[in-house]
């Protein structure tokens, strides 16, 4: 069974990870060059289908996994389908469902999904969206990551909080800043390409507050590795932290947001914040003054996602291939 991952998507850990996990390679088919406007989208996303044909013909793929949005990526592959042997399975992040800019095209994700071999969700709730429209889920709430690890963060003064973020809509950032600004003392480090971030912050950000720009991965591994806190906040529902979960694999205590989802997910080596400044503040303070009992509690919750992903793992291959599972 040959089996490939192919993203949209200039980069993605769960994708990469995923992947790594199955023992497949992971293609990024990406092309920024016609931009994400809606009078040149429409090239950019042939380019990626016709792109993903080249790669499943020269891989030879008997099964091949794809993250959505977009929904066109899903769509490609059930259309390759159509023409040649092959399984696929659809990873629907949550912003395919959720995210108004994709809700329009619900019809078409579901459709996608039905006819797909499964669907990974990482909720409860997202697989019932799948599920409503006929399509078999299964529930992915992280994956185990492994990164190269530089010295770029290894050497710190202090208590320092990463802040894991893409400047987006659903981040708290101004409130985030609001918390650095009481607490002097901590280094907040932002990662991301900060190109989103409004003039108004980026020209009025705390001293302690410092953006690193977009990481390699080798710096990346390096900053969860190091720091005290890895910070991941949301103010939507149902929606999965990557950088938290990638933090906890790393041994590294999380400040997360008060969801549901998220205190399931993360029930120990970490902290539930309400998205505000006091409340923020307030969590950071926490892990400062039992940052040894959080990193203990990190490290236990590791071992048990790592347990909990191996069965993962067998549910997944049983389903792609039943007679092979054992």
């Amino acid at each position: 069974m040959r089996v490939v991952f192919r993203s949209w998507a200039p980069h993605c850990s769960r994708s990469d990870n995923i992947a790594r996990e199955l023992g497949a390679p992971s293609f990024m088919v990406y092309n920024d060059r016609f931009g994400s406007r809606p009078a040149t989208v429409v090239f950019k996303y042939l380019w990626q289908a016709m792109e993903t044909v080249r790669v499943l013909r020269r891989e030879k793929a008997d099964v091949a996994f794809v993250m959505t949005p977009p929904v066109f990526a899903g769509l490609t592959l059930l259309v390759y389908s159509w023409f040649r042997p092959l399984r696929y399975v659809v990873d629907v992040h949550t912003a395919a469902l959720l995210m108004p800019r994709w809700r329009r095209l619900q019809w078409l994700q579901r459709y996608v999904c039905r006819r797909a071999a499964t669907t990974l969700v990482t909720n409860d709730h997202l697989a019932g969206l799948v599920q409503v429209g006929g399509g078999h889920t299964m529930i992915v709430r992280d994956v185990p990551v492994q990164y190269p690890c530089s010295e770029r963060f290894a050497a710190k003064s202090g208590f320092t909080v990463a802040v894991i973020c893409s400047f987006n809509y659903d981040e708290p950032i101004e409130e985030i800043l609001k918390a650095a600004a009481r607490l002097p003392e901590v280094t907040f480090l932002f990662s991301g390409d900060p190109k989103p971030l409004a003039p108004v912050l980026r020209d009025n950000l705390p001293a302690n507050a410092r953006l690193t720009g977009f990481l390699d991965a080798a710096d990346y591994g390096s900053l969860l590795t190091h720091v005290d806190a890895v910070m991941s906040l949301t103010t939507r529902d149902h929606t999965m932290l990557r950088g938290a979960y990638e933090a906890i694999y790393l041994g590294t205590p999380v400040v997360v947001s008060d969801w549901s989802l998220l205190r399931q997910a993360f029930d120990a080596g970490a902290v539930h914040v309400d998205n505000t400044a006091n409340g923020i503040a307030a969590g950071i303070r926490r892990v400062q003054d039992d940052a040894a009992g959080f990193r203990r509690g990190a490290i236990s919750l590791r071992s048990r996602k790592l347990a909990q992903w191996a069965e993962v793992m067998g549910r997944i291959r049983e389903r792609l291939d039943p007679g092979k599972a054992r």
